[in-house]
């Protein structure tokens, strides 16, 4: 029992890969070779290129990370900008997308490349079935109002 303590294995980590592609290249990639490993929709908006508001979303976050000391988290970015596919240079970036009330706070990470920021702040509150609410049933009419 002592010698299995002792020749321990080292826990190795999964490495994250996107459609066969590690982290480290994706970083390196254009946008036009980005978009060869993305789904059809998003790819066809990004050949139509990036919009203003995009575009200025990104540069509002290149340099909220580069303001941040190394290790921590860089500053939230608010934005109203919903329909923004998450790209590679956005992982690690904290963006607060307006869901119609508040803006969530989100933080990016590589999980999420591909998808559109709007995926990750739903604007509704999901329905719990199965509870009963005022006027419900006859019963239910009369709660008395302290």
């Amino acid at each position: 029992m002592a010698d299995d303590g002792a020749v321990r294995k080292k826990r190795t980590f999964k490495k994250f890969m996107f459609r066969g592609v590690d982290l480290e290249t994706l970083y390196d990639m254009t946008h036009e070779e980005f978009s060869e490993k993305i789904n059809a929709r998003q790819r066809r908006r990004m050949m139509r290129g990036l919009k203003r508001k995009c575009n200025t979303l990104m540069t509002r976050l290149t340099k909220a990370k580069k303001a941040a000391t190394p290790g921590e988290r860089p500053e939230g970015v608010k934005t109203h900008v919903r329909s923004m596919i998450i790209v590679p240079e956005m992982i690690g970036s904290v963006v607060g997308v307006y869901n119609g009330k508040v803006f969530n706070g989100i933080e990016i990470k590589p999980e999420m490349v591909g998808h559109s920021l709007g995926e990750f702040s739903i604007p509704y509150k999901p329905v719990r079935h199965g509870r009963p609410g005022i006027g419900s049933t006859n019963s239910s009419r009369f709660i008395p109002l302290k």
